[in-house]
């Protein structure tokens, strides 16, 4: 050996690395989406519809397959609680940031989320159904909201 430490990869699936991937996830990725509406589509789509297993490439390289899923997992349901139950007039304003991040045709968003709800499959997998349902139904409640103030500003 050179007289150098070796850099190590945390391998196990301890808490600590746990702890250091989720920093790494906040710091590098998710501190760069533009609101935790943004944050939970993201975490959700790094989820495998089929399987149910998160992935990540970058997390996966400095850490292991197993630390990676599990941070993403937990990431997931902490961004999801938080919206899931907050008060209304945040997830609507959450909704609309979302929707002017990334949106060229937020008319377009609004109906399609409204007629094919997406937004179901925002929800961590083994959730509280309560919770779950209760996120659902503020969400449509939401694009709603969302909808008329839009209109009445005429932004649609």
């Amino acid at each position: 050996m050179n007289g150098k430490p070796m850099e190590r990869r945390p391998n196990q699936l301890t808490s600590m690395a746990v702890e250091d991937g989720l920093r790494d996830l906040r710091n590098r990725t998710l501190a760069k989406l533009d609101g935790d509406f943004a944050r939970l589509v993201y975490l959700a789509s790094t989820r495998d519809y089929n399987t149910g297993r998160y992935a990540h490439d970058g997390l996966s390289f400095r850490f292991t397959e197993s630390v990676a899923e599990r941070v993403l997992a937990e990431a997931h349901r902490e961004v999801f609680a938080s919206l899931a139950l907050s008060p209304l007039k945040i997830l609507v304003t959450q909704l609309e940031q979302y929707i002017r991040s990334g949106c060229a045709r937020p008319d377009e968003l609004l109906a399609s989320w409204r007629e094919l709800e997406p937004f179901r499959i925002l929800a961590p997998e083994h959730d509280d159904p309560i919770t779950v349902k209760l996120f659902a139904s503020n969400i449509r409640v939401a694009l709603a909201i969302v909808k008329e103030s839009w209109r009445a500003n005429q932004l649609l």
